[in-house]
């Protein structure tokens, strides 16, 4: 599996959303207290490592040759995951701004990129 495989495959990977969604939880508490640097430190820092243990160590055979697999190969696209990573700073600073619907907003913007294979069917 080459280095792009991973790098696509590891973000489906349990231990690898358990850290993000774990990440985003705890530093949007945070971050809603105005502890800006425990924020950004639990928002920011754990998922590299996580991505990187994951990518160096974890077999992410089953990944690639799966449904899962294919449709990560055909719809999460540079633009699907920078629009994952606007809702993920959508949701820091509606934290930061106290703002629950802002959260929510981004929440569902994520959740919208991940599921676009699904939702819109791009050919």
């Amino acid at each position: 599996m080459t280095l792009k495989d991973k790098i696509l495959f590891h973000q489906v990977h349990p231990g690898k959303l358990a850290t993000d969604i774990a990440s985003v939880i705890i530093s949007l508490i945070f971050l809603w207290r105005h502890q800006l640097t425990l924020g950004l430190l639990t928002h920011f820092v754990p998922p590299p490592i996580g991505s990187a243990a994951v990518i160096g160590f974890a077999n992410l055979d089953m990944y690639k040759n799966s449904r899962l697999g294919t449709y990560l190969n055909r719809y999460m696209t540079w633009t699907v995951q920078a629009t994952r990573l606007a809702g993920d700073l959508l949701t820091v600073f509606a934290a930061w701004h106290q703002s629950p619907v802002g959260i929510t907003l981004g929440l569902a913007i994520i959740l919208v990129a991940w599921s676009y294979g699904l939702l819109f069917r791009p050919q």
